[in-house]
């Protein structure tokens, strides 16, 4: 594991982009997983200011590890959010971008997107893999869209499942916790005072930790990084 905080948001974004730029540049394909939220959006507003023309986005394969069960034009999809702030600005293949139909029925669409990862990754230990796992965190420790009230959903057989909302009962596809510590590396964006909490609970292990699914990203890799602002580290 390995932590790195900074003074503000922007600074996380700006030091993630840099990150993501030279694991891009170091494979001949790269296959991620992309999160939704307020810190990826400054981080593909990042790079698309910065680094639109240094990459050579036809070797980059984009999935998400989580989306809303909406349809893609919704303003609350993780695909438009990414369309919006970074899609839209990169010259990227079309057929690079494997987006979950989140205007689907969403059982339906776990099995598809479980067969589409199933088909389009490498595999190590019979697992499909990412080359790198974004992942966020909420205030309430749950990750991708795993919430604490469904934890059973990490250990998961399947590659995605559909999980609930705990408040507004949204439906959402997300992948489980055996694609995301198969990863080769797997990196939190967290931000925020709000998650000072957690992050103090599952980095110092307290008794409390392994009720949030963020505790349980564990990487056999050992490829682990931690990208926080000074609000999200206040009590570590």
């Amino acid at each position: 594991m390995e932590l790195k905080i900074y003074n503000s948001k922007a600074k996380v974004a700006e030091s993630f982009s840099e990150y993501l730029k030279a694991l891009i540049q170091s494979n001949a394909v790269t296959h991620i997983a992309l999160s939704g939220g307020s810190t990826p959006k400054i981080v593909f507003e990042y790079i698309s200011d910065n680094f639109k023309n240094d990459i050579d986005w036809s070797t980059v394969h984009f999935y998400w590890g989580d989306e809303r069960c909406v349809a893609p034009s919704h303003e609350e999809s993780n695909y438009k959010m990414t369309v919006d702030y970074l899609l839209s600005n990169i010259s990227i293949p079309a057929g690079n971008i494997h987006r979950v139909k989140g205007e689907d029925i969403p059982e339906n669409e776990a099995v598809r997107y479980s067969a589409v990862l199933d088909k389009e990754l490498p595999k190590l230990n019979d697992i499909p893999q990412f080359d790198l796992v974004m992942l966020g965190m909420g205030d309430d420790g749950h990750t991708a869209s795993i919430f604490p009230h469904e934890i059973q959903l990490w250990n998961a057989d399947t590659n995605c499942e559909v999980a609930i909302h705990p408040d507004s009962e949204q439906r959402r596809i997300t992948i489980t916790g055996k694609l995301i510590n198969n990863a080769k590396e797997v990196a939190f964006l967290v931000t925020g005072a709000g998650k000072s909490e957690k992050m103090r609970e599952i980095i110092k292990t307290d008794a409390t930790a392994p009720k949030y699914p963020a505790s349980l990203v564990v990487p056999t890799s050992g490829k682990l990084l931690w990208f926080l602002d000074a609000d999200a580290a206040a009590e570590l």
